[in-house]
């Protein structure tokens, strides 16, 4: 069966041409989303992916309504792939139920995994190029010198952990992390 999904970015576009396409196209459904593709929740798209079975088609009217990125798009295609459910777009033909299509697909993936893999090259060199300077990454230590020394002297005058997390903008587990509990119950 062909199952067709189509997408618009805005609420003054209008579904009606990828509607339109899908049906002639011979979509027996056509699930629908009114929603910026850089957003994970796509329900019309979840419905459209429950309701694939094994040897059905999913039909889009272009890629670009379809996957947020190359990356989410190839990832789609080969789960779609690994459940026996073939990939159609019109106006882009492509079609995985081809050989072509198949290797175009796969021509897709090896870019994909490259844009991965160069990415995290750039994050390590940035983080390595960071570190030679003295800069360290992560949050801002909730927990500064002044507040251990603080927390230090209201815990040695007995007063309840709980109330000198609070009265320092911690939480509790926060506080036994910088002064282990050991350190003030005199054990």
């Amino acid at each position: 069966m062909l199952i067709g999904y189509a997408r618009i970015s805005t609420q003054d576009q209008n579904l009606d041409l990828q509607s339109e396409a899908l049906t002639k196209a011979g979509c027996k459904k056509v699930f629908e989303d009114k929603i910026g593709g850089s957003r994970a929740e796509r329900p019309g798209l979840a419905k459209t992916l429950e309701l694939l079975r094994e040897g059905d088609t999913l039909v889009v009217w272009k890629l670009d309504r379809l996957g947020r990125s190359v990356k989410n798009l190839v990832d789609l295609v080969t789960e779609l792939h690994q459940r026996d459910i073939q990939f159609k777009s019109l106006t882009d033909a492509i079609d995985t139920g081809t050989s072509s299509g198949r290797s175009f697909f796969h021509v897709m993936a090896s870019l994909a995994q490259m844009e991965r893999e160069l990415a995290v090259e750039r994050s390590r060199a940035g983080l390595a190029i960071a570190r030679e300077l003295g800069r360290t990454g992560g949050r801002k230590r909730q927990m500064t010198d002044s507040k251990i020394k603080s927390a230090k002297k209201l815990l040695a005058n007995g007063m309840p952990p709980r109330d000198v997390a609070k009265n320092l903008g911690v939480s509790v587990p926060t506080l036994y992390r910088w002064i282990p509990a050991s350190a003030h119950t005199g054990a």
